[in-house]
């Protein structure tokens, strides 16, 4: 059996974790990730037949038994995963009831997942079934794209084309646009079950005036796509209030899509 601590999904994780506190999406315990396995990649590290312990998922996800996943845990500080994974992280199947999660290694102080494990749960579900290799859900805090949240409207269409104007790389990067979710209290069922009916159409999910949630095939993918809005919220930060006499004109952005293939940008979020 190959050593945990060697493990690629346990460095990565650590990496990722690192790189979202050193950018300030992380505060304190804020933030979370979540990466499905495949079990033949685990088998190399752990004793599948050896659980830990059970801890109730509080939820029902009969599509997910069997699956595997890595999670950041609860009350966790995104800069200490990388220098102690075992605590700060688990590795938990969903038994075949779909409502209890075996604990198969991590979470060595007593603790369990991440509380907003009912909204990654339920976005990897709604995921998968739009695109099967869909493997992470990442919750974070991005400083500018929070902002913009106070001052910009929070309609999908009207918030998805600002972003797109910031950078001529946003269309291309998310084509599909962003969805965006009014206040909701976090941590529960509701949240989840809204994130997850927007996960099905767009891969960042906006939860107003807390942060954002997105989705991907791996973490450095998934790290990205939030680092491309982040960085189109924060141009739009540093020039929103100023007279603007340049922009992409949305024609060009037809002409980016038709240049790079994608026919899964949200035409009726352009002004043509």
């Amino acid at each position: 059996m190959k050593d945990i601590f060697s493990a690629p999904f346990i460095r990565e994780m650590g990496k990722t974790a690192s790189n979202m506190y050193r950018l300030g999406w992380d505060e304190r315990n804020g933030g979370n990730i979540s990466y499905r396995l495949r079990e033949e990649e685990v088998g190399e590290y752990l004793d599948l037949g050896k659980v830990i312990r059970e801890i109730p998922i509080g939820f029902d996800a009969p599509s997910l038994a069997g699956e595997i996943f890595v999670v950041t845990g609860t009350g966790k500080y995104f800069k200490n995963v990388e220098d102690d994974p075992e605590t700060n992280l688990g590795v938990i199947r969903i038994k075949k009831d779909g409502k209890t999660a075996e604990l198969l290694w991590g979470y060595k102080d007593g603790g369990r997942f991440t509380s907003e494990f009912p909204a990654h749960m339920m976005s990897h579900m709604a995921r998968q079934s739009v695109d099967p290799e869909s493997r992470v859900v990442m919750h974070s805090h991005p400083t500018n794209l929070l902002a913009m949240n106070y001052v910009h409207e929070l309609d999908e269409a009207k918030f998805t084309h600002t972003l797109w104007e910031m950078c001529t790389e946003c269309i291309v990067v998310f084509p599909e646009g962003v969805g965006v979710l009014p206040w909701m209290l976090c941590g529960t069922n509701s949240i989840g079950e809204a994130t997850a009916a927007k996960m099905k159409d767009f891969r960042v999910v906006v939860w107003a005036l807390h942060g954002v949630y997105g989705a991907g095939k791996t973490l450095d993918e998934t790290f990205g796509l939030i680092e491309t809005v982040e960085k189109a919220a924060q141009i739009y930060m540093l020039i929103g209030s100023r007279p603007r006499l340049n922009t992409i004109k949305d024609e060009d952005m037809v002409k980016l899509v038709e240049l790079f293939g994608i026919t899964n940008y949200r035409k009726d979020f352009l002004k043509l």
